[in-house]
C-alpha cells in the first residue's frame, strides 16, 4: 500500500503536467482557428481615388493578403432609377473605386493602425475605414484568454513539478544504501541513478498513456455525442496523433530532469 501510494504520489502531478500541457495545446489550436476565422471575417475598406492592383496595395504592407473591388453598378442602378443609361455612366465614373483588402494574419489593433497609417500616406487613397471598435473587442478577449490559461497553466506546471522531484527524492532516500554501495564499487553516477530512472520511467508511462486516454474519449466520446455543434466542428483539434510524441517526449523530459537534480543530492561515501 505504501509503494502504490509513493507511486501515486509522483503519477499524480506527473499527470496534472501533461493534462495541462495538453490543454493548452488544444485550446493553442482552437484559438488558432479562432483567429483563422477572425481574419477572414475581418476587413478593411479602402476608397482610392483610381483604380489600384492588389499588387499595389501589398506593396503598401506586406500584411495585405486579398482585395477585392466593390462592386457599384447595382449601387448606382437603384439611386438613378428612371434616369438614362448615360447619365448611370456619368454616376459610375464619378463615385471613388471602393475596395475590401483582408489581411494575410489576426492582428492586434495596433497593427492594423499602422496598416492604414500606411496606406492613407498613398495619395491614391481617399479614404481608410478599419472598424477598430469591434476588432479591438474580439482582440482583446482573444489575448485575455490566452494570457488567463498561460498563467494557469504555469502555475500548474511548476507546482507539480515541485511535487514530482519532491517524490524522487523519497523514493532517493529508499534506494540511498543501494547507490552508495553502487558509488563505492565504481557505477558513475548514471549507473548510480538508473533505479530512480527506471521507477519514474514507469509511472511516466502511465501518466502519459492516462492523458492520452482521458483526450482520445474526449475527441471521439464526449465531442462526438455532444450534438454541439459548435464542437462537433472542431473536433479534430481535440487531439491530434503527434501529441503523443508531445507527450511521451515530455514525460521522459521531466523525468531526466528530476533524476539528475535528486542525484546531485546523494553524497559522496568516504572511507573511514
Amino acid at each position: 500500500m505504501k509503494s502504490i501510494k509513493h507511486h501515486l504520489m509522483f503519477i499524480l502531478p506527473l499527470l496534472a503536467i501533461l493534462l495541462g500541457i495538453e490543454s493548452f495545446m488544444v485550446f493553442g489550436r482552437v484559438t488558432a482557428s479562432y483567429g483563422e476565422n477572425l481574419k477572414k471575417a475581418y476587413t478593411i475598406l479602402v476608397v482610392t481615388r483610381r483604380p489600384m492592383t492588389p499588387e499595389a496595395f501589398r506593396k503598401i504592407d506586406t500584411n495585405i493578403d486579398r482585395v477585392e473591388s466593390v462592386e457599384k453598378r447595382s449601387i448606382v442602378e437603384q439611386i438613378a432609377q428612371g434616369m438614362s443609361n448615360a447619365s448611370t455612366q456619368e454616376i459610375l465614373k464619378s463615385l471613388p473605386q471602393f475596395y475590401t483588402v483582408r489581411l494575410n494574419r489576426y492582428l492586434s489593433n495596433a497593427q492594423i493602425d499602422v496598416i492604414k497609417k500606411h496606406l492613407t500616406r498613398d495619395p491614391n487613397v481617399r479614404r481608410v475605414e478599419t472598424f477598430g471598435q469591434a476588432h479591438n473587442a474580439n482582440y482583446n478577449l482573444y489575448m485575455l484568454i490566452r494570457a488567463a490559461l498561460w498563467m494557469f497553466v504555469g502555475f500548474m506546471v511548476f507546482t507539480s513539478l515541485f511535487l514530482v522531484v519532491k517524490q524522487m527524492e523519497i523514493w532517493q532516500l529508499e534506494h540511498r544504501e543501494r547507490m552508495q554501495v553502487m558509488e563505492i564499487l565504481g557505477a558513475s553516477s548514471v549507473l548510480r541513478s538508473g533505479v530512480l530512472f527506471r521507477i519514474a520511467l514507469t509511472d511516466a508511462l502511465i501518466a502519459a498513456l492516462t492523458t492520452i486516454g482521458v483526450f482520445v474519449f474526449l475527441r471521439y466520446g464526449w465531442v462526438a455525442g455532444s450534438e454541439i455543434d459548435l464542437l462537433v466542428r472542431k473536433q479534430e483539434l481535440f487531439f491530434q496523433y503527434k501529441d503523443v510524441f508531445v507527450l511521451f517526449g515530455i514525460a521522459l523530459l521531466i523525468v531526466l530532469i528530476s533524476v539528475v537534480l535528486v542525484s546531485r543530492n546523494v553524497k559522496e561515501v568516504r572511507d573511514v
